[in-house]
C-alpha cells in the first residue's frame, strides 16, 4: 500500500509541474483593411521588438494569408513560458504605447488568444 501511495504522488506531481511549467501558445488573428496590410506589418513589428525583450518570450512568427479576401491577413503564433510572463509582457506593451502615442492602424481588427498544446 506505501509503494502505491509513492507511485501516486509521484505522478501527481508530474502532472502538477507539467502544467506548471508548460509554454503556451499566443495566436493572434488579424481582420485587416486591404489598404492598411503594409502599415499593420509594421506596427506588428514595433510590438515585437519590445516584446522580444521581455521575461518569458520564446519566439513569435507573423503569417501572411496567400489569398487576398481572407478573414484574416495576417496571424501572429508566439510562444511564451507562461500565461503570467504573457500577461506582464501585454501590460509592460500597453503602457509603453500609450506613453509612446503608438496604435494599431485605424480598421484593424486583432483577436489573441491563448492554447495550450495537446498533441504534437
Amino acid at each position: 500500500m506505501k509503494t502505491m501511495t509513492n507511485i501516486m504522488i509521484t505522478l501527481a506531481l508530474c502532472f502538477f509541474s507539467f502544467f506548471a511549467s508548460a509554454k503556451v501558445i499566443l495566436i493572434n488573428t488579424f481582420s485587416v483593411p486591404n489598404n492598411k496590410v503594409e502599415e499593420t506589418i509594421a506596427y506588428w513589428e514595433v510590438a515585437r521588438d519590445f516584446l522580444i525583450e521581455q521575461p518569458g518570450y520564446v519566439s513569435t512568427k507573423l503569417h501572411r494569408s496567400l489569398k487576398p479576401d481572407a478573414t484574416y491577413q495576417l496571424i501572429n503564433v508566439a510562444e511564451w513560458e507562461s500565461v503570467e510572463s504573457f500577461q506582464a509582457a501585454i501590460i509592460g506593451m500597453r503602457k509603453e504605447f500609450k506613453a509612446k502615442r503608438i496604435g494599431k492602424p485605424e480598421g484593424v481588427e486583432a483577436d489573441p488568444n491563448l492554447y495550450e498544446v495537446i498533441r504534437d
